[in-house]
């Protein structure tokens, strides 16, 4: 836009380039977009929001018993308030700590706040999401390892999280190997036969795992840390306030998404990633880790006291290349745990337990469905039909609700969360069970 038909020249005969065209002669010219933008006329303030009112009511809002990674929880008003402060809304980055205390100070918090949830030593920010927080968990454990490239990912992590930790691997040039779940849980015997070739930087488990059961890893982290091996729980950060956490576990990494931290679903995203490490891998650790000092006058006083994955300090050296700051979703979690505390994180879990409990009672006890795996679980749970799924899931629609996920092969999982009602579940079980 700022360029005139002379800088363009000059620019194009620096690079030897005749036109601008020239630039994109490499594109095939059947995918070149060469028609008028479909772009409407200037509108007043008034007509604006009319069209983005209309555009707003092709959203149907539904009633949610899906999970798969992505649960329903409640979101305090709060917290969009807060939110929406210019202070929080237009930070940018906190590079110079002098200006930017409340930033630092969020992280900080955030970091503290997550560091007591997983029960690990050290936790960063400005990860994007659970997905790819796993995959730089992966990075984490090769860079940690002394002359080992391979890591097993349990077949019972979420399918959506092994396809991006395979992808980051493929260009990185780490071997993955999916270990074949066994009876829904993670196959510890064949991740021992694993080890013994001792080409094994790191494993990746998860809890609860994608069929929503909570697995038990006792034996996981000596059999791992006995081959010179590091340990990574993908968890839920929500349900650690009631089950055991990674550091209970013995894991060295805990990554996960933070969606569960009451952020809405808003038609997919935004979201937001995590990890925690034992001390000992936190310079291996990509995005910030904010400290507390004392300034000149002996206040407290917050700085960025890592950030060994900036481009800009060694790009080519560096862990990672991720530069998200991504605090503004970090602030939205930091917001909800002080508001809910452990009181309130607690009440959530029970009631997502006794509501999945209910359903999954009402839905065996009509003889049409069977639990697919019987083990424990939190708030998600699969199940096994001879029923249509997709038949059903489009009856539940038509009636506004988002039924179970079809996992295929006669498997549907569901998840309950606090904000689903009794009467919600009564009415889901009625359409489930129509002729």
């Amino acid at each position: 836009m700022p360029h005139t038909e002379e800088d363009i020249k000059v620019m194009l005969d620096r690079i030897g380039v005749k036109s601008i065209d020239d630039l994109y002669s490499d594109v095939p010219s059947e995918v070149i977009y060469d028609r008028e933008y479909d772009i409407p006329s200037a509108m007043s303030e008034i007509e604006l929001r009319k069209h983005f009112e209309e555009l707003g009511k092709k959203n149907q809002a539904l009633t949610i018993f899906a999970g798969g990674g992505a649960y329903d929880h409640y979101s305090p008003s709060t917290i969009g308030h807060l939110l929406a402060r210019s202070e929080f809304y237009t930070a940018y980055t906190p590079y110079q700590p002098e200006i930017s205390q409340g930033t630092l100070q969020y992280i900080f918090e955030y970091q503290s706040m997550i560091t007591e949830l997983t029960g690990m030593e050290s936790t960063n920010a400005s990860m994007y999401d659970g997905a790819t927080a796993t995959a730089e968990a992966m990075f984490m454990m090769v860079a940690s390892a002394k002359k080992k490239n391979r890591v097993l990912i349990s077949g019972t992590v979420a399918d959506r999280i092994i396809n991006v930790v395979l992808t980051y691997a493929k260009f990185h040039g780490i071997d993955v190997t999916v270990i074949p779940e066994k009876d829904g849980i993670s196959d510890l015997d064949a991740i021992k036969k694993e080890l013994e070739a001792g080409d094994v930087a790191g494993v990746i488990l998860s809890t609860p795992n994608k069929y929503g059961i909570i697995e038990d890893y006792t034996g996981f982290a000596d059999a791992i840390h006995a081959a010179k091996g590091y340990m990574a729980i993908n968890a839920d950060p929500s349900t650690l306030a009631v089950l055991r956490t990674p550091a209970e576990w013995n894991a060295d990494i805990a990554c996960g998404d933070g969606q569960t931290l009451g952020m809405p679903l808003s038609f997919g995203g935004p979201y937001l990633g995590y990890i925690s490490c034992s001390k000992n891998m936190i310079r291996k650790m990509p995005g910030r880790v904010v400290g507390v000092t004392t300034d000149a006058d002996g206040k407290r006083a917050f700085v960025l006291t890592l950030q060994a994955r900036e481009q800009h300090i060694r790009r080519e050296k560096a862990t990672s290349n991720i530069c998200s700051n991504q605090s503004l979703m970090a602030l939205y979690a930091t917001v909800y745990l002080s508001l809910m505390g452990k009181q309130g994180l607690e009440e959530v879990n029970r009631l997502s337990c006794d509501g999945a409990h209910y359903l999954c009672d009402k839905l065996v006890n009509s003889g049409k469905f069977t639990l697919a795996f019987n083990k424990p679980f939190l708030k998600e749970f699969t199940l096994r039909t001879d029923l249509d799924i997709a038949k059903i899931n489009k009856r539940l629609l038509d009636h506004g609700i988002m039924g179970g996920l079809n996992l295929g092969n006669g498997l549907v999982s569901f998840a309950v969360t606090e904000k689903r009602t009794r009467e919600e579940i009564d009415q889901l079980v009625t359409l489930m069970l129509e002729d």
